[in-house]
């Protein structure tokens, strides 16, 4: 998803967006976001149609979001709708994570696909790897003693 878009999603500007990602670079590495090449955005405004950057179209390569990206865009924003967003994502993969746990069957049917598109097509490859990616549980938080906090009386000698 391109910055112009994420903007629009989470009812910011695109130049407050991108003053976000540069200001938390570090939550961004090139797997979440990534600067277009000018090819890349010269291919964009041949296909939409987009006026040239001498009429309104682009004073810099746009930034294009992966969905890890898009997430991570939410917790930097301040706005009302990034918030809510966020929320609303994390509430997602963790119903999909829920779903895709439930349906022991859909894991082995989904196998089973791969098995016979394998070589077919580099694109479902991707897919596939996402799915199984999000059928995986993530790794229980390690577990820390809580420290006692208040009066504790003495111990019997």
């Amino acid at each position: 998803m391109l910055d112009r878009d994420l903007a629009k999603v989470y009812g910011v500007s695109t130049g407050r967006l991108n003053e976000q990602i540069k200001r938390n670079k570090s939550r961004f590495p090139e797997d979440f976001a990534f600067r277009l090449t000018k090819a890349e955005a010269d291919s964009l405004i041949s296909q939409n149609a987009t006026s040239s950057s001498g009429h309104g179209g682009y004073r810099k390569l746009p930034i294009a979001f992966t969905e890890h990206g898009a997430v991570a865009a939410a917790f930097v924003l301040n706005s009302p709708v990034a918030v809510s967003a966020s929320i609303q994502i994390v509430r997602a993969f963790n119903r999909l994570r829920r779903m895709a746990l439930g349906h022991k069957d859909l894991a082995v049917a989904l196998a089973e696909l791969a098995r016979k598109v394998r070589g077919h097509d580099e694109q479902f490859k991707i897919v596939f790897e996402t799915l199984r990616d999000l059928m995986t549980p993530p790794p229980d938080p390690p577990i820390q003693p809580r420290r006692r906090i208040g009066f504790a009386p003495p111990k019997p000698s």
